[in-house]
């Protein structure tokens, strides 16, 4: 089973070929330690537990290709198309809340589950599967919400702030106050010449925007209530929003702060587990405890042309491979998603009735959270998996909308595959 020497002292190094130098004491902070460890033998896998094994936690990599499962016994990961399980370690130590992938590298970002008797759930471990080690522990004095990787950094949520260390040598970078953050919401840009990072602000309803590369802080104040999910496009233009009410969705531009455009979920008050943006920002998919998947087209250009099928072209617009830019990211709408009969009123009637509804819909069970992605080997698809351990490929028509078509569904805690990553 999974077990490791002591972390370095604080303030220690270790050798540059182990990748790993302890930063230094930084002051009164709910940051406690962070080190190496030594090598252990891998964790012990036990391939009986199929029948015991409930799931803690789900989460896509950052290209939406795999899928990485937190159990109550350890954690699997899964490759989405084709759909198989690539790997998987079984502990007796117990589980895993938090498990983040690094792309589909050997590197994983883990957290304990409160059960788990070796890895507290206020610990973040940096694993590395090759190698059959843990090359770096932070330990915390509260629990740990949430942990991001990106190719050069590593971000640690807590409930009251954020820290960022460099990934290579563990060096702690910038640390950022918020708001109350249970959820552990953050998230980052993925593309290597940005590095963008959204979070709560220290008010209500306020998104905090980090352009790191650009020495840039952008304070967006999206809602009127609680922020309760956003995501980034995958560069840190756009930012997608929605409160704790669940009725609307915004999309921002995370330079200027502008809203570029607004989509209504629903009528009724709901929770929205999760958002995707696709790689071409043309999609905005949402899910939520309503049990249904809705996908939005966003009037927005790449390359000065429109990225929707059918549309009119317009004037020329952002690249959104630039993150320097303060133009306008949204061309008018052409009427992609359904609107209101009523609005021509748009003056006159409040907004719900002038709102943008979804384009395409999927529905799901109301009895579990599921979190939405976009598949990779295909423009239309829409990938969705539950904490019910289903997972569902959808196609939608890009031209006529309305309900996706199921291609593929898998109860995945039933895999056996043993192949390796």
């Amino acid at each position: 089973m999974l077990a490791s020497g002591p972390p370095s002292r604080m303030g220690s190094s270790v050798s540059p070929s182990q990748g790993i130098f302890p930063p230094s004491n930084i002051g009164n902070s709910e940051f406690l330690n962070v080190g190496a460890s030594s090598s252990f033998p891998p964790p012990e896998l036990d391939m009986n537990k199929n029948d015991e094994t409930d799931l803690l936690s789900v989460s896509w990599n950052q290209n939406s290709g795999c899928i990485a499962a937190g159990t109550s016994n350890g954690f699997r990961i899964y490759n989405c198309e084709p759909f198989k399980e690539t790997f998987r370690r079984d502990l007796k130590s117990g589980g895993f809340k938090i498990v983040e992938m690094l792309f589909r590298c050997n590197i994983l970002g883990l957290v304990g589950s409160v059960g788990n008797t070796h890895y507290p759930p206020n610990k973040v471990l940096i694993w590395d599967d090759h190698q059959s080690r843990c090359i770096g522990e932070f330990t915390f004095r509260s629990e740990v919400r949430g942990v991001k990787l990106r190719r050069d950094r590593i971000v640690v949520v807590l409930e009251h702030k954020i820290y960022i260390y460099n990934l290579m040598d563990l060096k702690l970078l910038h640390q950022i106050e918020t708001l109350a953050n249970p959820r552990g919401l953050c998230c980052l840009s993925h593309h290597s010449n940005t590095f963008v990072l959204a979070c709560p602000g220290l008010c209500k309803g306020q998104v905090r925007v980090e352009h790191f590369g650009l020495n840039v802080t952008k304070l967006i104040n999206a809602h009127d209530s609680q922020i309760a999910c956003f995501t980034l496009s995958m560069d840190g233009l756009l930012l997608a929003t929605a409160s704790v009410k669940g009725t609307l969705i915004r999309i921002f531009n995370t330079m200027d702060g502008s809203r570029l455009q607004e989509v209504r979920r629903g009528a009724d008050r709901a929770e929205i587990n999760s958002m995707a943006l696709s790689p071409n920002v043309q999609w905005l998919a949402a899910s939520s405890d309503k049990g249904t998947v809705h996908l939005f087209n966003l009037r927005v250009r790449v390359f000065g042309e429109d990225t929707r099928p059918n549309s009119p072209r317009g004037p020329a617009l952002v690249h959104q491979n630039s993150s320097t830019s303060l133009d306008p990211l949204v061309s008018p709408n052409t009427g992609a998603n359904p609107n209101s009969s009523l609005s021509f009123m748009r003056g006159v009637l409040p907004k719900y009735f002038s709102s943008e509804w979804s384009f395409a819909q999927f529905h799901l069970s109301e009895r579990t959270k599921f979190i939405v992605a976009f598949g990779s080997q295909s423009q239309n698809s829409v990938l969705i998996v539950g904490m019910d351990g289903s997972f569902y490929r959808c196609s939608f028509d890009p031209v006529r909308g309305g309900a996706m078509l199921q291609k593929e569904y898998v109860s995945f805690l039933k895999f056996q595959s043993r192949s390796t990553i």
